[in-house]
């Protein structure tokens, strides 16, 4: 945080010895009152900058908490039941699936790093047993010398398996008119650089949920590939307190020097006056 040194004006330092103008009327004098405005204005909008930064820090926090009370909620089974209308009340809610992966609908997401290691996420469907339908389960990551397509079938995990993990959604940009039909390619796409439900949905014989598993470590190790790795939440209050009281501290500061310019222009101006009589 910047750090600034402050000084305790006296009565001195903003007074107008000799003169017959206060200080506010030397701030809106006839020659000065435009300049007194833009100042103000100038300080008004720093201030306002700060409570933009307190306004962010509230949202911050909200934030945080709704991220807390996901990660405290009882897992949620995915069973082929519907899920809730509003998907994003299931965002890094802790998930569980059992089924079968179909690895020969497996794709790869692109671009992604590992400690500074570019490489790929394995996606794949797991279909869920009794159902028809399927949720993508992002196994985890590979290093790009591992990332061909002929290298995926020694990560395989056949036979039913259980997967718990963090509950993602749907990667998607901003929607544009005609953006879904251009997503959706006639053709299977193995690589992908987002998880897009509806787009993938396409090019695979079932049913898909409209949410996604990010994968936890079965036993807290990332030993093994595909690594699989925990999300990590930043919940810290971040550098808005910090900010707000930087933006506050800059408008007084303006306020402050303005009004010891004026103050001095004004003393110099009588002292210019006082002289001219003796003389």
């Amino acid at each position: 945080m910047l750090k600034i040194k402050s000084e305790r004006l006296s009565l001195e330092t903003i007074s107008l010895p000799q003169s017959g103008l206060s200080l506010l009327e030397a701030l809106f004098s006839r020659r000065r009152w435009w300049t007194t405005l833009v100042v103000l204005l100038g300080m008004a909008v720093l201030a306002r900058l700060g409570v933009w930064q307190l306004d962010r820090l509230e949202q911050r926090r909200a934030r945080n908490a709704a991220i807390i009370h996901q990660l405290e909620l009882s897992p949620l089974a995915l069973t082929g039941e519907s899920l809730p209308g509003d998907q994003s009340s299931l965002k890094n809610r802790r998930g569980s699936a059992h089924g079968e992966f179909d690895f020969s609908h497996q794709i790869a997401l692109l671009h992604q790093n590992w400690r500074d290691t570019p490489g790929i996420h394995l996606i794949t469907p797991l279909v869920i047993d009794g159902t028809s339908q399927a949720v993508l389960v992002d196994r985890g990551w590979l290093p790009t010398d591992q990332a061909a397509l002929e290298n995926w079938s020694q990560f395989d995990e056949p036979g039913p398996v259980a997967v718990t993990g963090f509950i993602q959604l749907s990667q998607t940009l901003p929607a544009r008119a005609g953006d879904v039909a251009q997503r959706i390619s006639a053709e299977p796409q193995a690589e992908w650089y987002r998880v897009d439900i509806e787009a993938i949905q396409a090019q695979v014989p079932y049913e898909l949920l409209p949410i996604y598993i990010l994968e936890s470590p079965p036993d807290e190790s990332i030993a093994d590939l595909p690594y699989r790795v925990k999300p990590k939440f930043d919940l810290s209050d971040g550098p808005h307190l910090g900010y707000a009281i930087q933006w506050f501290i800059f408008s007084v500061i303006l306020g402050v020097i303005y009004v010891r310019i004026v103050t001095k222009k004004e003393t110099d101006e009588i002292r210019t006056e006082d002289d001219s009589r003796e003389s």
